[in-house]
């Protein structure tokens, strides 16, 4: 008799999915599971393409697939005001952006489309956008505006945001003025115009594997929502591990960890289904059974 193979998951591999990573480990759930780790993009394309059961997608590739996918209920990455990881960093004044050139990070979906509706719907601008890999020193060498969503963009944000306080060894923020750089949070900016939470991605499993495999999911999203709560209860000790390999210090990282929203409630899923009619997805939320 050939036994079960073990569920394909995905993982994030920035800061912002540490704390549901740093639960698996502790509660040695990622025994069983196989587990791929790797940037925002790739994991979409694994999920859509079936190379993966069950991971986190980024929302708009989830409302362009959701005929093959079920979302994982009370699991998700987003924010309730900023978010800090999520930023459009720009060289003149949002206004003056109209034909200018504005690169997109290619390791963002949700973000690269949440910025292109806010600036045309509340700004009236339409710049030239174009793809490029996330890295913001040659973003700006080529556009007057950037942008960035993971570690990037939490670095400009500590480098560049209003009261910029750089951690050891990410910069010196009394550049920014001389630069002319402004750093706009994007989670901020759409609760500023919706009154809602930002929903950048939801965790989903395709659904012809739930269908055969029900238990299996259950199991997985019982290890996931475990492996969050029980990072969040204990988010200095997260911190404090993860600022031994990374550029920022501990308290920066608990606040990070702190602000950043992993649930999907009734308000949430209000986001979601409002950044859905924006970008002209109307999709109702599907979510498996478990």
């Amino acid at each position: 008799m050939n036994a079960t193979p073990r569920p394909r998951v995905g993982h994030i591999q920035f800061l912002n999915c540490l704390p549901i990573y740093w639960g698996l480990v502790r509660s040695g759930a990622l025994l069983d599971v196989e587990l791929t780790k790797d940037t925002p993009d790739r994991l979409n394309d694994l999920l859509v393409a079936g190379d993966l059961d069950i991971g986190p997608i980024s929302l708009v590739e989830y409302l362009r697939h959701a005929e093959d996918l079920l979302l994982l209920p009370d699991l998700a990455v987003g924010s309730d005001g900023p978010v800090l990881s999520v930023n459009l960093v720009t060289q003149r004044p949002l206004g003056e952006l109209g034909g200018r050139r504005v690169a997109l990070g290619s390791t963002s979906r949700t973000s690269v489309l949440l910025a292109q509706l806010w600036l045309a719907e509340r700004h009236g601008v339409t710049p030239e956008y174009f793809t490029c890999p996330p890295d913001l020193t040659a973003m700006l060498l080529e556009a007057d505006a950037a942008v960035l969503i993971g570690d990037a963009a939490l670095r400009a944000t500590y480098d560049f945001g209003p009261g910029a306080a750089a951690p050891p060894g990410a910069g010196s923020p009394p550049t920014a003025p001389r630069r002319g750089l402004a750093v706009h949070d994007l989670g901020a900016a759409w609760r500023d115009w919706t009154g809602l939470p930002m929903v950048f991605a939801v965790w989903a499993v395709r659904r012809e594997y739930a269908a055969a495999n029900p238990g299996l999911v259950k199991d997985v999203h019982e290890a996931f929502v475990r492996s969050r709560d029980e990072a969040l209860a204990h988010v200095e000790e997260v911190a404090a591990q993860a600022a031994r390999w990374e550029v920022f210090d501990a308290a920066t990282l608990a606040t990070y960890f702190r602000t950043l929203d992993f649930s999907l409630g009734r308000r949430q899923q209000a986001g979601l289904r409002e950044f859905a009619r924006r970008a002209g997805l109307p999709v109702e939320p599907d979510f498996a059974a478990v």
